[in-house]
């Protein structure tokens, strides 16, 4: 009844919505601007927002604004899994087939980011997504897989979603 009175063609704020459709709110600007900032700057980022806010379809709206000649992006939303499972994740998201032992698989994952960095120029984009339920040892692991030359060089970009909480948490 609503759709034929505002001639409307489909639902409005239905998960099929195409990002270049969505309403263009101050705090959609603002939190596609502060991604764009961390991509360019190579950076790590945290994006939090209460549930609903439209955290993953302003991560799906990021993501289809890079160019996939530039940018590869790796979008993993288990965070309930384990430490391994998340490694095994990642080394896939890379292309990579992956290895068995947890240190093989940190180094697989290091080396496919650093391969596509300086080899083919494509910057990897890792977006976890619902991390506020990722374990502790989870998160630990994010800080050690991601130092890259004792931490003088970002050959990434990491974002890290979830509810309130997960900045608590850290």
């Amino acid at each position: 009844m609503y759709k034929t009175f505002y001639s409307l063609s489909r639902e409005p704020f239905s998960k099929e919505t195409n990002p270049p459709e969505a309403y263009q709110g101050a705090s959609y600007q603002e939190a596609l601007a502060a991604l764009d900032y961390v991509k360019r700057t190579r950076g790590i980022g945290l994006l939090i927002g209460e549930p609903g806010a439209g955290k993953t379809f302003a991560l799906r709206a990021f993501k289809e604004s890079m160019n996939p000649s530039l940018y590869h992006v790796v979008y993993f939303p288990l965070s309930t899994g384990s430490v391994m499972d998340f490694y095994r994740g990642l080394a896939f998201g890379l292309g990579e087939e992956p290895k068995y032992r947890k240190v093989d698989l940190f180094y697989q994952i290091q080396q496919g980011i650093e391969r596509l960095y300086h080899e083919q120029r494509v910057t990897s984009v890792f977006i976890l997504d619902e991390m506020h339920l990722a374990k502790d040892a989870f998160l630990q692991d994010i800080a050690i897989l991601f130092n890259f030359h004792m931490d003088s060089t970002n050959p990434f970009v990491l974002i890290l979603a979830g509810l309130p909480h997960l900045q608590a948490k850290l």
